[in-house]
């Protein structure tokens, strides 16, 4: 019998909607059907500790004692954001989703952005006060919780450490900064004022990676040894973005917050002075998990990439990269691509292992399932323990008048579906990890420090690139 285990709340009335296929993301699905005890009893045998947004009638967060509890009001946190573009957009709309969270405060140099951002909020019931500078948000907002940090990332280290600094815990997005001297100052800070800083890796906190990487890989070692990883996120080739003309911003304040122009200011990801190309933005993600999974940072990578297809843009447009890892069994090795020009496989994680290998995506439909190896041992007690579901049916001998597969070299295709789906954002359980650390002192899943080692990993990248060598790492760099 298959039985899925699902994380989430009730559906909205109102769909939300937010202007990002990144939304379609976290679909949210009904679980009316499961009753509390069976949702308490299901979570706590996958091993999972969540805060849960609205469920069953009630808004509730789940202490780690597995009891649910009702939101009051002493439990309410003033959260402001600075940077409300695409994906300060999509963590609005996560946060207008978790009970207690009160969008105290919206900040961003851009007109368009602060108005729709504030217009939506409003639609469900925030009122938050609107600025263009974070100095005057801050001096002006005295009784703030947590700010959301989402704006480029060469201006991160400056808004995280000016808010740390106001005794403000933070939020902010990957990467940390285009700078490695930037992130380093943002862990110092952390650690000077005793604030909470979470890095925006979500996967961290994502019931279903959680799932497959701690209890699956590490504790049950379902795949056996793990030698190899690949993980890719390929797009489409897109033109530059543009903008409303009445909503330009004029020369003299763009010049004011860094911006050449606002080209620069729309595509900032693409500059080197603002951003760290596609391997960063989009990289950074996956590759984090290549250090979960092996449980160690690399020690070795050589890349190739360049400019290849756009002439207006400074960063490299396609990027591979081949990692090298000491874990406890010996050497394992990482393959991660990002392209620019095809869509081609979306993005997913595969992590392959002598027994068998892992298929995962923060869209299910792109990777959530296992691959067992013929000569593995047998599953099935993973199956009656509800770490995998059953087996599903296997490919069989196909014929056509071109190609004749043969069912022994497709029989390892079948597939054993994982158990845990997420019924909400994808972006919405590391938001309440984060909260839960501020209410409750539950431990962050991606404290600054774990992110620096990441930035270390991944930004490092653009530099073997450029040299066309062999880049060696030394433990003491992943440090602060």
């Amino acid at each position: 019998m298959k039985k899925k285990i699902t994380i989430g709340g009730e559906k909205k009335e109102e769909k939300i909607k937010v202007e990002s296929s990144a939304r379609s993301q976290g679909k949210t699905e009904n679980t009316a059907g499961l009753s509390r005890r069976d949702f308490l009893k299901a979570t706590a045998a996958a091993g999972l500790s969540v805060a849960t947004g609205k469920l069953f009638g009630g808004p509730l967060l789940l202490t780690d004692e597995g009891k649910a509890k009702v939101v009051m009001p002493s439990d309410e946190l003033r959260v402001a954001f600075i940077g409300v573009g695409e994906q300060g957009r999509i963590l609005l709309d996560c946060c207008l989703r978790i009970p207690g969270i009160k969008i105290a405060a919206i900040c961003d140099i851009w007109e368009y952005s602060r108005t729709y951002a504030s217009g939506y909020a409003k639609k469900y019931g925030q009122s938050p006060n609107v600025y263009e500078d974070y100095r005057d948000m801050l001096n002006s907002e005295k009784d703030l919780d947590a700010v959301i940090v989402a704006t480029p990332d060469w201006v991160h280290a400056e808004h995280t450490n000016a808010c740390l600094n106001h005794g403000l815990h933070v939020y902010c997005e990957k990467e940390m900064s285009n700078s490695l001297e930037k992130a380093r100052s943002m862990v110092e800070t952390a650690r000077r004022t005793k604030k909470l800083l979470q890095i925006g890796h979500q996967r961290r906190s994502n019931p279903r990676y959680i799932h497959a990487i701690e209890k699956l890989i590490h504790e049950r070692q379902l795949l056996g040894r793990v030698m190899i990883a690949y993980a890719q996120w390929n797009r489409a080739k897109a033109d530059m973005l543009g903008w409303p003309k009445k909503f330009t911003i004029d020369p003299q304040t763009l010049h004011k917050y860094g911006y050449g122009s606002m080209e620069e200011f729309r595509n900032w990801r693409w500059f080197r002075k603002y951003g760290g190309g596609p391997i960063v933005d989009l990289g950074s993600h996956q590759i984090d998990l290549f250090s979960w999974v092996f449980r160690n940072n690399p020690k070795t990578a050589v890349a190739s990439g360049g400019v290849d297809y756009y002439r207006n843009r400074e960063w490299y447009d396609n990027v591979m990269v081949i990692y090298e890892y000491d874990t406890p069994e010996g050497v394992a090795r990482a393959f991660y691509q990002v392209q620019t020009t095809t869509s081609h496989g979306g993005f997913y994680e595969t992590f392959m292992g002598d027994n068998g290998s892992l298929v995962i995506s923060e869209v299910p439909q792109k990777g959530n399932w296992a691959y067992r190896e013929a000569h593995a041992p047998d599953w099935e007690p993973f199956v009656r323990e509800g770490l995998i579901l059953s087996e599903a049916p296997p490919i069989q001998k196909v014929e056509t008048r071109n190609v004749f597969v043969d069912v022994r070299v497709t029989a390892e295709a079948g597939r054993w579906p994982l158990p845990v789906e997420l019924a909400k954002p994808a972006h919405q359980p590391h938001l309440e990890n984060f909260f839960d650390a501020i209410r409750r002192g539950v431990p962050l899943n991606c404290p600054a420090e774990l992110a620096y080692e990441t930035a270390v990993a991944v930004l490092k990248v653009n530099e073997a690139v450029r040299t066309k060598s062999l880049l060696r790492f030394r433990p003491e760099e992943f440090k602060v």
